[in-house]
């Protein structure tokens, strides 16, 4: 899995590098959801290994398993903050919202990419700095050793309920604007069975988009939850434990397995569904003229 998600993401980095639409917003966006999920599968690849080189590792953990943890988790974070990005930018632009259109520049996105770059740098790498347990042990983490419990609960319980609330928010109202889209072209009469199809598939995308974001993580943040209020030697657990440990790895690599296929692969597919309030031709009235029309009183 981690070898065929490098593959799909190696592949999207390299449609983004040399793509005609590079300096859209969304493009870059993507290039760099890509660029986080590449890095996800990697370190998942090398941690892999060393537990096939040293098997015990994957018990008590190890220095060098704490070095290939954090570029795992800084990964990790990034690839959350980067779905939240993706989210509020598509808000925005369906929304019609004409000073973000003309406000936000190429500049600005790449400032909130490393932005979103060195906060997860700094929270994943706060383990080599000192957090890791290394002399505390009785506060180290029994499925994620060397991780300090405390630290594993500072990362991951307020980034996976911020960065999917606000995810959550973001895509909500997107359907919120299309449903008033709707209702406004079909007061005017402008109503078709091609806006509601897409409509439908818009709603359809932002949805399985939040669902797989959610399932994939759940695994590894019940397990988080799991370690903070049960304090067993890993010598003593039972081996079902080890299996959901490694079934929630799995699942944040579907994850980043499924983020190509969502959001890049099918590109155009999405983006002109996310932009289909377009005036078709000059006989017809374009959604934003439908508003502003509602909106004025008559004289």
């Amino acid at each position: 899995m981690t070898v065929v998600s490098m593959i799909f993401n190696c592949a999207v980095i390299v449609n983004v590098t040399f793509s005609k639409d590079l300096n859209q917003r969304i493009c870059i966006l993507f290039g760099n959801l890509a660029i986080s999920d590449f890095l996800v599968s990697l370190s998942a690849f090398y941690i892999a290994l060393l537990f096939i080189i040293e098997p015990y590792s994957t018990i008590a953990g190890s220095r060098d398993i704490l070095i290939a943890y954090v570029p795992y988790t800084t990964s990790i974070l990034s690839t959350i903050y980067n779905l939240v990005c993706i989210g509020i930018e598509r808000y925005m632009t369906v929304s019609g919202n004409t000073t973000f259109k003309s406000r936000v520049t190429k500049t600005h996105i790449l400032s909130a990419v490393l932005f979103n770059w060195v906060v997860a740098i700094i929270l994943g790498s706060l383990p080599l700095m000192g957090w890791d347990c290394s002399i505390q042990r009785g506060t180290v983490s029994t499925l994620y050793g060397p991780f300090c419990i405390d630290y594993l609960a500072f990362i991951t319980i307020p980034n996976c309920a911020i960065g999917f609330i606000l995810l959550l928010i973001s895509y909500i109202g997107i359907i919120l604007i299309l449903r008033k889209q709707k209702f406004c072209m079909l007061a005017h009469g402008q109503f078709n069975g091609t806006f509601k199809a897409a409509e439908e598939q818009v709603a359809k995308t932002c949805i399985f988009i939040w669902i797989l974001a959610v399932v994939s993580y759940s695994p590894f943040f019940g397990g988080v939850l799991w370690d903070v209020f049960n304090t067993i030697c890993p010598e003593n657990l039972h081996t079902g434990v080890f299996v959901f440990r490694n079934f929630s790895a799995m699942m944040i690599t579907l994850n980043s397995l499924g983020n190509p296929i969502i959001y890049t692969f099918k590109f155009k597919t999405i983006w002109k569904k996310f932009v289909f309030c377009k005036c078709q031709s000059s006989n017809r009235v374009s959604v934003q003229d439908l508003v502003n029309a509602t909106s004025t009183k008559p004289q």
